[in-house]
């Protein structure tokens, strides 16, 4: 009997501070979360790049671009382009012009073995695909070049950096000012 009229006070009390509301800052102010949170939104975590591979050359993805990486579809070629530009793929009702940055960059043919892939960067009217021959490359820890290798001439103006990573030298590459370029070096 005793607990059954505690439970009865302490539900009225409970009914009591029911609209008697806290502002919010002033219940953040008095919120400890657990010791194990802190920790765990202490800790930092390095954001990895991803990067591909013309011949040798390392490109990286630049941050925050949306890319995505298929196989080598049907490519509609336009007549008197450069050898360099294949041509035009249909990506869900958008028209991608595809690059052959091999050929751009001077590095002879890739190898006949090789399933060539394409990889899209952006989306919409500004997606832009090239081939490449295998899949990008999670990147994480690179470390600055103290000096920037010889670029192919190409490259001249789109690649403002240069990182290792197990002796494999990476560049910031700036697709967006190369496939302006490249559009424009087709329209003359």
């Amino acid at each position: 009997m005793m607990d059954e009229l505690k439970q009865r006070e302490q539900a009225h009390r409970d009914d009591e501070q029911a609209g008697k509301w806290l502002l919010p800052s002033a219940a953040l102010e008095q919120f400890e979360p657990p010791a194990d949170l802190v920790l765990a939104a202490a800790e930092e975590k390095e954001i990895g790049r991803y990067g591909f591979k013309i011949g040798s050359l390392g490109l990286l993805i630049h941050e925050g671009c949306g890319s995505e990486v298929m196989q080598m579809p049907v490519i509609w070629t336009l007549p008197g382009s450069p050898p360099w530009f294949l041509g035009l793929i249909n990506l869900r009702g958008n028209l991608v012009p595809v690059y052959e940055l091999r050929q751009v960059l001077s590095m002879g043919a890739r190898a006949a073995d090789v399933k060539p892939l394409v990889l899209i960067f952006d989306q919409g009217d500004k997606a832009a695909g090239v081939v490449i021959e295998d899949f990008p490359t999670p990147l994480s820890a690179l470390s600055p070049l103290p000096n920037m290798p010889q670029l192919p001439t190409s490259l001249n103006g789109h690649v403002s950096s240069g990182y290792v990573k197990d002796h494999t030298i990476w560049l910031e590459f700036n697709h967006a000012t190369f496939f302006d370029e490249l559009v424009r070096e087709i329209e003359r």
